[in-house]
């Protein structure tokens, strides 16, 4: 098959649809990525053809699960069952929207419900960049990933999904679909098993017994693609030989040739199928595989941590606990808690039916959220010497291209150059280019390196930051060859001592880190500076301003190593 003659995206999400409300507990569900009018066009039909709830995107415990209906308990006056969302979608599918910004807690709750076999999911993806989408927990357990952020279609076709069964696979046809998952680099068995039952359930669609080629096709363009990893390995033309050996003997009259095209060989098929998975993967994707860059799918963001807060972020549900230092009180929950205990606490307060609700503290409910900690980079900057002007030039370019971002980023940037024998914060932690540029016109340079000095000035900031209830990264420009100490005096053994213990104390303290080498010649100081303080390690001998940032920003980008 020709990449021209591939299905558009649109076609083989209706085909995977048609083939979900077949047999949606076996296929899990599907994960719809891209707001477009082709998406919610979709969703309708979907909605049409089985039955569907909506799952709210702060959905809590209580209503995912089941739990008490506070109302319903009020007025009969005894405690009242309320049923969950799953419990509700039984037979049926859940939608989820936003499934992009998922808490593990509810993931993990649905992924049990997935292996349970109580219902299918349909996952509403509208991540934009690559880091953006649902966690893996869910999606490894969904056959059909569709992308129709390009789709321009506005109206589905009605699934009709016929009827009728067909027989397992041979052997054959599960090498060639395993042969296929291997040739696309797909590890997990799950994606297997999907594709073996989107062929059989694409045969009896199609009113037949046994699955043929275009089903194991479909098997393999439908669940196999998407999940792609890797392309093919390019297998090598034979050199000629020098001495041509004779042609094949004619095929003997007695066969015919329609058996031969109708049986084609294990390896045949395996080709077949991969090139029919491949003419369906986007070119981007391809061009991608062809890079060597593997789509990415979890990850840092670069901001800065998550931390849990009572006053602002995202719901995750209540717990147990006082209403003061700011958090509050989640009125519902604390009524969800105290409604079950009504009658024992009736009875032994010599209570009647209709007196008030008897609180306790142990029912107090006060609410959780989570957000993201803005991230502060604080640039500690070696500013001694005849290299200082061309450091510090990079530095301020750096600083410069990061607060271009900051407001995307959520993130701010200090600047702490050390030199002679002081350690002196140029640029105190800031969101504004126009004060950046201000502060970092005339900067300091020349002189000797107290390299413990402008660690601890670092450390210090550092401190101040994570007061303050953002998280600090450090990124250090230096060579790592101190000569003075701690106090300013000169001597290198004395300051290469206390540039270690000042270093020792920053990783004691647990701060990200980043030492950058920019020297000529790096030497083996910078690494041992950057062991001691167990921070990461970069030797950029020739690094501009641009170079600088994107390095920082990989490196940010990266999960700290243990």
């Amino acid at each position: 098959m020709n990449a021209g003659d591939a299905p558009t995206p649109f076609d083989d999400a209706l085909l995977a649809a048609k083939l979900f409300i077949r047999s949606p507990l076996t296929f899990g569900g599907m994960v719809l990525r891209g707001s477009s009018p082709a998406r919610d066009a979709l969703v309708q039909a979907l909605g049409e053809a089985m039955p569907c709830r909506k799952m709210p995107g702060h959905v809590d415990d209580e209503r995912l699960l089941g739990g008490i209906d506070i109302a319903a308990s009020l007025a009969a006056g005894k405690p009242v069952e309320m049923r969950g969302l799953l419990a509700e979608a039984v037979g049926g599918a859940l939608i989820v929207p936003m499934a992009e910004r998922l808490n593990e807690a509810v993931a993990g709750r649905l992924a049990q419900a997935l292996d349970d076999r109580q219902v299918a999911l349909i996952l509403l993806d509208d991540g934009i960049e690559p880091d953006d989408a649902p966690p893996p927990s869910i999606t490894e357990r969904l056959a059909f990933h569709c992308d129709l952020g390009q789709s321009r279609e506005w109206e589905a076709p009605s699934l009709n999904a016929g009827s009728g069964n067909t027989a397992p696979l041979c052997d054959d046809d599960l090498n060639a679909l395993a042969a296929t998952a291997a040739a696309l680099g797909v590890q997990s068995l799950r994606p297997l098993i999907f594709a073996s039952e989107a062929a059989r359930v694409h045969a009896a669609m199609s009113g037949r017994n046994t699955a043929e080629r275009t089903d194991l096709e479909a098997g393999a363009r439908l669940v196999l693609a998407p999940r792609a990893t890797q392309l093919p390995p390019m297998e090598q033309e034979p050199e000629p030989d020098e001495q041509e050996e004779p042609p094949p003997p004619p095929p003997d009259s007695n066969d015919t040739p329609s058996d031969s095209e109708q049986q084609p060989s294990e390896q045949e098929l395996k080709d077949l199928i991969v090139e029919a998975a491949l003419a369906s993967i986007p070119p981007d994707l391809l061009e991608q595989l062809a890079k060597g860059n593997a789509p990415k799918r979890a990850g840092a963001s670069g901001s800065g941590q998550k931390r849990k807060s009572g006053l602002r972020g995202k719901p995750l549900g209540a717990r147990p606990g006082m209403p003061r230092g700011g958090a509050r009180l989640a009125l519902i929950d604390t009524l969800r808690a105290a409604v079950p205990w009504q009658g024992v606490r009736r009875r032994e307060a010599g209570a009647d039916a209709d007196a008030p609700i008897l609180m306790r503290k142990e029912d107090l409910r006060i609410r959780r959220f989570e957000e993201k900690a803005a991230r502060v980079t604080i640039f500690t900057v070696d500013a001694s010497g005849s290299a200082a002007a061309a450091r510090l030039a990079e530095a301020k370019g750096a600083v410069e291209l990061m607060l271009s971002q900051a407001y995307v980023t959520r993130s701010e940037v200090a600047l702490i150059a050390f030199r002679g024998e002081t350690a002196e914060m140029i640029l105190p932690p800031t969101r504004s280019l126009t004060r950046a540029k201000r502060a970092l016109a005339e900067l300091p340079g020349g002189g000797g390196t107290p390299l413990a000095m402008g660690l601890n000035a670092a450390r210090e900031v550092a401190h101040a930051v994570r007061g303050k209830g953002r998280t600090p990264s450090l990124v250090i420009l230096t060579d790592g060859r101190a000569n003075l100490d701690a106090k300013g005096q000169p001597g290198r053994q004395q300051a290469r001592e206390d540039a270690e213990a000042a270093a020792k104390a920053i990783a004691r303290d647990g701060i990200d880190a980043l030492v950058v080498d920019i020297s000529a010649r790096p030497g083996p100081e910078g690494q041992a500076l950057a062991t001691a303080m167990l921070a990461r390690f970069l030797a950029l001998p020739r690094a501009d301003a641009k170079a600088l940032h994107q390095a920082i920003s990989t490196v940010q980008s990266q999960p700290v190593p243990a």
